[in-house]
């Protein structure tokens, strides 16, 4: 029920019932560890969200975590004196992404890179390692970061990293803190175990959670985001406020080569009509220009730029008001 849960490796344990018990039931031969260690709620089960090596260590980082956060739910986030210039570039960025479509890049990069003097608090790190959600500060206000992470899965949605991101727009919606979202998405994950594990249901829950925040959303597609992953990050249909993208990006329902082989099926036996085909849908489709002329987009930005285009933004959006129509309470797809 907690906002957040820390704990130290080794010497913090959580379960419901113990190991004896569940030996008991179930015939079951597990550790203290095993069953609610530290490791395994921050990597497997996802309860807890960052795991330290001592106490010290843990007091010391909850202390820089709540430096991030207001007081209470009534008050803005706290602003700091930032001696990193908003107007600063970064060309580094200009080579982040791969000529290769299907090439991976680290997304952390993009965040420590544009963020102020690099400083990103990673919440949940070892859970649903394909997306990237923690604390940062633009022009010393908190801003709450999510990312897609082309380093694991592609970047691509499935039930765990959707609830995490989910659960974490949630918080920062609660508590008056601007949501900055990276995407890099090529779609939901495929295959029985998600269908069977209800994806439609759980990636809904992020979709939900982004739609009903009323704090500023600025949202940099910086590659792929395509399909109803596009739609559940931050898009301009779930009232995003000012989005993004990079002239790398590719907005379209699918992957150019997928959609070809799809659209042109009786043209399969002919590689070269069907390389001839993606050619012409990736021009026409998969860029950011497209979406630009469809309003989808308010503008296309260089890689380098990101930070001062961000900052101006959030800067712009800073007064903020919006109000969603009055219920009892809403009905999130739980």
């Amino acid at each position: 029920m907690t906002d957040f849960i820390f704990m130290v490796k080794d010497s913090s344990y959580m379960f419901v019932t113990g190991p004896d018990v569940v030996k008991t039931v179930t015939h079951e031969e597990v550790t203290h560890e095993q069953l609610g260690g530290a490791s395994t709620h921050t990597s497997v089960s996802g309860v807890a969200d960052l795991a330290f090596d001592n106490d010290v260590d843990l007091l010391l980082q909850t202390r820089r975590f709540m430096d991030f956060l207001p007081l209470c739910n009534k008050e803005d986030p706290p602003a700091r004196l930032c001696e990193d210039p908003i107007n600063r570039d970064d060309f580094s960025l200009d080579t982040l992404v791969p000529e290769n479509p299907n090439m991976p890049y680290d997304m952390k990069e993009l965040i420590t890179k544009i963020v102020d003097e690099g400083d990103f608090f990673e919440i949940q790190a070892d859970y649903a390692k394909n997306i990237i959600i923690g604390m940062a500060r633009m022009d010393g206000r908190t801003v709450g970061v999510v990312a897609n992470q082309p380093m694991v899965l592609a970047g691509c949605l499935d039930i765990d990293s959707s609830k995490k991101a989910a659960r974490f727009v949630r918080f920062c919606d609660a508590y008056n803190i601007p949501i900055v979202t990276f995407v890099d998405v090529p779609g939901f994950m495929p295959g029985t175990a998600q269908e069977y594990g209800g994806i439609i249901k759980h990636g809904a829950k992020l979709l939900y959670a982004y739609a009903e925040a009323t704090v500023p959303k600025v949202t940099v597609i910086t590659r792929k985001a395509y399909g109803g992953a596009y739609d559940v990050m931050s898009s301009k249909h779930l009232r995003g406020d000012v989005n993004y993208a990079w002239p790398t990006a590719e907005i379209a329902v699918m992957g150019p080569k997928g959609a070809v082989e799809i659209i042109f099926r009786a043209d399969m036996d002919n590689p070269e009509k069907i390389e001839a085909r993606t050619e012409e849908y990736r021009e026409k489709f998969a860029n950011p220009f497209v979406a630009g002329r469809k309003g989808f987009i308010d503008d296309v930005i260089m890689p380098h730029g990101t930070r001062r285009r961000v900052c101006k933004a959030l800067g712009m959006l800073r007064n903020k008001d919006i109000k969603n129509p009055e219920k009892k309470h809403g009905n999130i797809p739980l």
